[in-house]
């Protein structure tokens, strides 16, 4: 008996027309051909199952009953909770000249096409657009940047603390790691994207600022001892409560854990021991009793 080679899911693309007619046409094209369909019957319905259910491409008829196709495209392109790189094809019964077309790629289709489809064409374009996705989905695994927040990922702060770690032992200097997560209100996507919009403008430019979980956010810090590593916290609270300038970004309560070493080259640590230790005491402080904000490694150990 041999194994069988791993199932790989097909690919699942999302149709949202009104019309039986079209949404079946274009099913007995895709399914035979090794495409999963999940239908939408209006734009609202389309806006809500891209966001829950990550098609690997979605088709939109652009004459549905409640959103136009455009503002349809226009809603997910902005919309962090969509991928950038799924691709959206327009189909239309209606006008499809220069001017229309010109539109739906303002709005961020990959393509706008008139009906009847060609299902040959269609296929061709649906296996490009699938492989160009899975290429940048790939590269994107492989980056070293949070793809929501545009801070590094967990691989990306790795890889810094390492070389802020060689730097800060050459010079014999301090070096600390605040790991901080928001405890107030908000979807966790919408808090992290004001942390990331909010620390990319104003973080340090000699710190290496990170995502290291959904909602938990590290800064490796050189030539800062514990008592900076406070007033680092400190001064994260501020940035964050005042983003948007006034106040306007509303208050975002943080606690933190923090790992320190006053010379970096006679520690028994590396830097990213240094960040699971700071991971570490955030950890305890979140289900610890109390009011307090900010702790120590030091204080969890033993």
């Amino acid at each position: 008996m041999t194994d069988s080679a791993p199932l790989t899911p097909p690919p699942l693309v999302l149709v949202a027309n009104d019309q039986e007619w079209s949404a079946r046409s274009l099913e007995s094209i895709l399914a035979p051909n090794g495409y999963a369909v999940l239908r939408a019957y209006t734009g609202q319905q389309a806006l809500e199952r891209a966001r829950s259910a990550r098609p690997d491409l979605v088709i939109l008829d652009a004459q549905m009953p409640d959103l136009h196709g455009f503002e349809v495209c226009r809603q997910l392109r902005n919309d962090p909770r969509f991928s950038a790189t799924t691709p959206i094809l327009i189909t239309t019964a209606g006008p499809s000249g220069r001017a229309q077309r010109l539109e739906a790629y303002k709005a961020g289709a990959w393509e706008f096409l008139g009906q009847p489809l060609d299902g040959e064409s269609l296929l061709l374009k649906l296996s490009t657009f699938l492989a160009s996705k899975l290429e940048a989905d790939r590269l994107r695994e492989e980056s070293l940047l949070d793809q929501l927040t545009g801070l590094y990922n967990m691989r990306g702060l790795s890889r810094r603390a390492r070389e802020i770690g060689a730097e800060v032992f050459r010079r014999h200097q301090s070096l600390a790691c605040v790991v901080f997560a928001p405890t107030g209100e908000g979807t966790v996507d919408q808090v992290a994207e004001r942390i990331g919009r909010t620390l990319r403008a104003q973080g340090r430019s000699s710190d290496a600022i990170g995502r290291v979980g959904e909602g938990e956010f590290a800064v490796i810090a050189p030539d800062t001892e514990s008592a900076g590593a406070v007033r680092l916290f400190e001064r994260l609270e501020r940035l964050l409560e005042t983003e948007n300038g006034n106040g306007a970004g509303g208050r975002l309560p943080l606690k933190a854990g923090y790992c320190a070493v006053t010379d970096f080259a006679t520690s028994p640590v590396d830097a990213v021991e240094l960040l699971l230790r700071a991971t570490s005491a955030l950890r305890q402080l979140q289900t610890a009793p109390g009011t307090d904000r900010i702790r120590a490694f030091e204080t969890t150990a033993g």
